[in-house]
């Protein structure tokens, strides 16, 4: 399979927006303001307020994000707040199997499966934390801690593995 470099950042940015809309329907759904919306790190080269939601154009296409009224959110039931969570990656599952066999679809696929993992900030931590403090009834620091840390020394052992031997 060739592809291009224009034909890689046009589906990379493709399917972040597409997963950062899944979020932000399922926000909407679960009536939690989203209050902005970009493509992109870095410098601000181009935004717009429209319906209370600052959308935003940056430098580099390297990722997308939604921020949404995080203290309206903690306040949902657990299965509205998972639901809100689990929303790009659905979509990124549904792109995936809609664009099967095209670099579209392994990019999706790829996304969706890395998002799963209990890295932090990715929407499986997130969904983790969730978790254990439904489960612990509080914050649990050892817990959390332990849940954010654990992948990577995983992930250095691996790279300790391969490099050494």
């Amino acid at each position: 399979m060739h592809v291009s470099a224009i034909n890689a950042i046009l589906s990379f940015s493709a399917s972040l927006v597409l997963h950062e809309m899944g979020h932000f329907f399922a926000a909407r759904l679960a009536r939690v303001r989203v209050t902005e919306a970009g493509l992109g790190w870095g410098p601000k080269l181009f935004g717009v307020t429209t319906n209370g939601v600052d959308y935003q154009l940056r430098l580099l296409p390297l990722g997308a994000y939604i921020r949404m009224d995080m203290s309206t959110l903690q306040k949902r039931p657990l299965f509205q707040q998972l639901f809100v969570l689990l929303a790009g990656i659905v979509v990124n599952l549904m792109l995936a199997a809609a664009a099967w066999g095209s670099f579209f679809g392994t990019l999706n696929l790829v996304l969706a499966l890395a998002n799963l993992f209990p890295i932090y900030q990715q929407d499986g931590w997130k969904m983790g934390m969730l978790i254990f403090r439904r489960l612990f009834k509080r914050r649990s620091p050892v817990v959390e801690w332990s849940f954010t840390l654990y992948p990577a020394v995983v992930g250095l052992g691996v790279v300790i593995r391969f490099l050494c031997f």
